[in-house]
């Protein structure tokens, strides 16, 4: 087996995020106090802190029923693979290791298959989310911003959902290098991902085949990663809210 991971800690990864969330909530129930009671936040289960990367499809189904039993009845309804789902578990992997996720031909992840043995019958999740909808419970997903270094090297051609063919604009074909902003990679996985030029065709394409892969696996929540402190990414975040709004997902 690997070495285990060695990512910054949870607190420094997530106490601006959380401060802002608390922020919204705060400045939301001031100037609606006399209105409707604000919504609730997503409540649920995600994988990271009792295993950081390195959970299975076996643990990760497992906790899920354990949600069903005790937690659900008390509304905590997703249950969530966090980050590395497509990561293998092999010696020399870690949190910024290069080199081993498992991407497909047009530069997307897919599951560890390895971990995650019911992968194999889709390249995907399909199957897990089945599981977790029987059971009662919404099915999530850990993400990193934009697109994988691993795909910018391999310079994979971007799919267009609308032909199922390589995205061609201007005349030409574009791929993975044409997108990605290698100036932006993500501040604490330099090795992992780098954000996403949103301001061309060929940037929106691939986010909208990125989500529309997750939405055919039965996708319930996605859990974005990245896109706060120095790596904040307003137009990543608004691009993603815009291209799941016309997915209806």
């Amino acid at each position: 087996m690997g070495a285990r991971a060695t990512s910054p800690p949870p607190w420094r990864r997530h106490c601006l995020c959380r401060a802002l969330h608390f922020l919204v909530l705060l400045l939301w129930g001031t100037s609606e106090a006399n209105k409707e009671q604000a919504m609730l936040p997503p409540r649920g289960w995600n994988s990271y802190d009792s295993f950081s990367w390195i959970v299975d499809e076996n643990a990760y189904l497992q906790n899920a029923q354990i949600m069903t039993e005790k937690l659900l009845p008390h509304g905590y309804q997703y249950a969530v693979i966090d980050f590395l789902w497509y990561r293998k578990y092999v010696d020399g992997a870690y949190t910024d290791s290069y080199g081993f996720d498992n991407i497909d031909e047009w530069g997307r992840p897919f599951p560890d298959l390895q971990r995650f043995p019911s992968s194999r019958v889709d390249r995907g999740f399909s199957q897990i989310a089945s599981k977790v909808h029987g059971m009662g419970l919404k099915f999530g997903i850990h993400l990193m911003k934009g697109i994988s270094v691993q795909a910018v090297n391999a310079d994979t051609p971007i799919l267009d959902i609308k032909t199922g063919k390589p995205y061609l604009e201007d005349g030409r074909q574009w791929t993975a290098r044409d997108i990605g902003l290698s100036h932006r990679t993500c501040a604490w996985m330099t090795h992992g991902f780098m954000s996403v030029n949103t301001n061309i065709g060929a940037g929106r394409a691939f986010l909208r085949s990125l989500y529309r892969q997750y939405a055919d696996w039965g996708v319930d929540f996605v859990k974005v990663d990245c896109i706060f402190g120095t790596d904040y990414s307003p137009e990543e975040i608004i691009t993603i809210s815009e291209e799941l709004q016309l997915l209806q997902h």
